[in-house]
């Protein structure tokens, strides 16, 4: 018999709720409800709207049930990483959740290295370091003696806190928890010691939960609401790129991950984590995936210079979709001159044009003459960052990498999946599109006993979707381009 699950998956720009039927074999996914999401400048800081993004779940709630009927199998939240969110002693919610481009955290890691060394950050934690991770977050809110942090009682990761309002249950989900930079690997625990080092309270913590752990029904009153019978909130990855993980068709040991979108994250699956002097110095990370694996990656802005560019150009009249910039971009020069996606010129929103522009002249490079050009340079740009991060996860790891798996939105973008291919000179297998609901879904029906292993999830996934394999060409211009232009762009 066909049961019915809904995945709530929330990134930075939207979120969207997606109902899974699961026949035994496969999954069938219909996107009931989209809603938009971003950060609101108010004050001094960028916040998320809570209270808003709650709303719409429960709409989304609503119309699964009328869509699929008033019992579901269960229900699961993932929401991105490294934010959260602070109660007071009546578990009620202390401001907004800020944002994690907000600018309170500018200076806070070299700040924070002055009492605590970044060798010893890492020999604890096993993160890769970044300004917006929640360590630094917390340690600029202890910083400005934010009196938020005095009063508060509870500390949530956001989709924590959502599966707190469904359920009035509050945990830390373990592959969000992994997110902080202040959660040990080692210990399976939070690093408490490291907190207390940073004056940053620890007694705040909630337990941690594993994957898959089921957190008891909807709340009376929000089930009424949405005309509910049945259905009970499990805690699937919380982390967007968890769920997106699970749902990787690997097969082999030397298969490696991207989860593509707004970012690319770009790993791979361990058994225990990797933490040594080389993933410092190439500042990979450990975070936590489903079954009690590790995810091995390291993050890559991977299609946000493109959204901004979009965003920029429909401000100024020039309204694209995504699919015609991918055709512009195909018509204009290869390899005329690249951008590398994570300098510090691209991180926050603003002209990404002019941007581009810029950081190619300084560069010595060509600058993109065109819409088209300005697309392509940073696809290949992407491309090219991927293949210099594979190197070196290779090297930490000490292994060969024989394949590429890539998930998610940016699977859509064919052009920079063939140019994934060509760039690192490896096969790319392009699928599921739609990873993160999809891994949401399966760790459901694990926790509710339909799917007995991480090896019968991907093999449900193998069912449920069509793979795409892109064979690299022209590896020897990506070669020749890497070594004389890439390498030296001073990353």
């Amino acid at each position: 018999m066909s049961q019915t699950y809904l995945a709530f998956d929330l990134g930075a720009s939207s979120g969207r709720a997606v109902a899974g039927t699961f026949d035994g074999s496969k999954v069938d996914l219909e996107e009931v409800h989209r809603f938009t999401n971003g950060g609101v400048s108010a004050g001094a800081g960028l916040h998320w709207d809570a209270l808003r993004l709650f709303g719409e779940m429960l709409t989304g709630l609503r119309m699964c049930v009328q869509r699929s009927g008033p019992e579901l199998m269960g229900i699961g939240i993932d929401t991105w990483g490294v934010d959260f969110a602070l109660l007071d002693a009546n578990d009620e919610l202390l401001g907004n959740p800020r944002c994690y481009r907000d600018p309170r955290v500018n200076g806070m890691m070299d700040k924070a290295f002055s009492t605590v060394s970044k060798e010893e950050i890492f020999s604890e934690t096993g993160l890769q370091f970044m300004e917006f991770n929640t360590l630094f977050q917390l340690y600029a809110m202890a910083h400005e003696k934010s009196p938020q942090l005095e009063i508060a009682k509870t500390f949530l990761m956001m989709p924590d806190l959502f599966n707190f309002w469904f359920t009035g249950r509050k945990v830390c989900e373990f592959s969000d928890a992994t997110t902080t930079q202040f959660y040990n690997p080692q210990t399976r625990d939070w690093a408490t010691g490291l907190l207390d080092r940073l004056e940053i309270p620890s007694d705040m913590l909630p337990e941690i939960a594993p994957s898959g752990t089921p957190l008891g029904s909807v709340r009376t009153d929000l089930a009424a609401e949405a005309g509910l019978k049945s259905g009970q909130v499990i805690a699937p990855a919380c982390h967007d790129t968890g769920s997106a993980v699970a749902a990787v068709p690997m097969t082999g040991e030397n298969s490696i991950y991207i989860s593509s979108g707004t970012w690319a994250l770009l790993g791979a699956e361990l058994r225990e984590p990797s933490i040594s002097p080389a993933a410092l110095e190439h500042n990979f990370t450990n975070e936590g995936g489903v079954f009690d694996t590790f995810r091995f990656l390291k993050n890559i802005s991977g299609l946000w210079m493109v959204q901004e560019c979009r965003r920029i150009w429909e401000n100024e009249g020039h309204s694209y979709s995504f699919a015609e910039l991918t055709k512009l971009a195909s018509e204009a020069p290869p390899l005329a001159a690249a951008v590398d996606p994570d300098h510090a010129d691209f991180v926050s929103p603003g002209d990404m044009h002019s941007r581009i522009l810029a950081y190619c002249k300084r560069t010595g490079q060509e600058e993109p003459q065109t819409h088209g050009a300005i697309v392509r340079c940073t696809l290949e740009g992407l491309a090219l960052k991927c293949r210099q991060v594979l190197r070196n996860l290779e090297q930490v790891l000490d292994k060969k990498i024989d394949t590429i798996h890539i998930v998610g939105g940016g699977i859509q973008n064919i052009l920079l999946c063939q140019f994934t291919a060509d760039a690192t000179g490896l096969p790319v297998v392009a699928g599921p599109v739609e990873a993160t609901a999809l891994g949401n879904i399966l760790m459901q029906a694990y926790a509710c006993g339909e799917l007995g292993s991480l090896q019968e999830i991907r093999e449900v996934v193998r069912n449920s979707t069509e793979l795409i394999t892109y064979e690299p060409v022209g590896t020897e211009a990506w070669d020749a381009f890497y070594e004389g232009v890439f390498v030296g762009l001073g990353h």
